[in-house]
């Protein structure tokens, strides 16, 4: 997991760097940036989306993603859980919380991820992972300016989410439906999209509430090609 090791270490440090030179880096820059980083998201979104062939059951995954979502609470649950380790970092940043989970989804969510990781774990290579290192990194250090240590942190889930798609796809193999890896990029594209509104302050949307959507959608489609075949 050498790709995954290298993208932890390059947010965790891109972390640390923002909050040192914070006072460095002009607010006008890192209004510029988010701009940036906005557009691009949302471009990247719109991108991901249109790979999708399978629109219902994409819609059916939404839906009901969404609806789990806002019945567990999570956006709740991991506002709650970013207060808890803001209050044991001892960090002063209101926007704590709101930078674990902008960081999360900006570095977790993207075709890069999910195709890097298993693109590794299935021995193809770690250059997908080394490309999304440098820019994630490079993201976490101006990210930080504005959200403060709470995207360095996100350094453990990527670790562990990214981890655990390499070793699926190392026990797996080729086995992983390449179908599924496609919707599930759809998904994961509209949810990036939902997110670059947040983050170009057009609409704040409870994109956190719909993450479940990404384990319907495998499942769906799993159902599909195994079930009604």
């Amino acid at each position: 997991m050498i790709g995954t090791l290298l993208n932890t270490l390059t947010v965790l440090l891109g972390g640390v760097l923002g909050v040192i030179f914070k006072k460095h880096i002009s607010k006008r820059f890192t209004a510029v940036f988010f701009q940036a980083v906005g557009l691009f998201t949302l471009g990247l979104g719109i991108k991901m989306t249109l790979g999708g062939h399978e629109i219902l059951l994409i819609i059916f995954s939404l839906i009901i993603g969404s609806l789990t979502g806002e019945w567990l609470k999570l956006d709740k649950r991991i506002e709650q859980f970013g207060e808890w380790c803001r209050t044991k970092v001892k960090g002063e940043n209101e926007k704590f919380s709101e930078g674990l989970i902008t960081s999360f989804l900006l570095f977790c969510t993207g075709s890069m991820t999910i195709l890097g990781s298993l693109q590794e774990g299935l021995g193809q290579g770690h250059e997908l992972l080394f490309a999304k290192a440098m820019m994630d990194g490079f993201s976490s250090l101006i990210l930080a300016t504005t959200f403060g240590i709470s995207v360095g942190l996100t350094a453990i889930p990527l670790f562990i989410f990214q981890g655990s798609l390499t070793l699926m796809a190392m026990t797996l193999g080729t086995n992983i439906s390449m179908t599924i890896i496609t919707e599930l990029t759809a998904v994961g594209g509209i949810l990036l999209i939902g997110l670059a509104f947040s983050i170009l302050e057009i609409k704040k949307l409870k994109i956190t509430n719909m993450l479940p959507a990404l384990l319907y959608i495998c499942l769906f489609v799993w159902c599909k090609i195994h079930l009604f075949h």
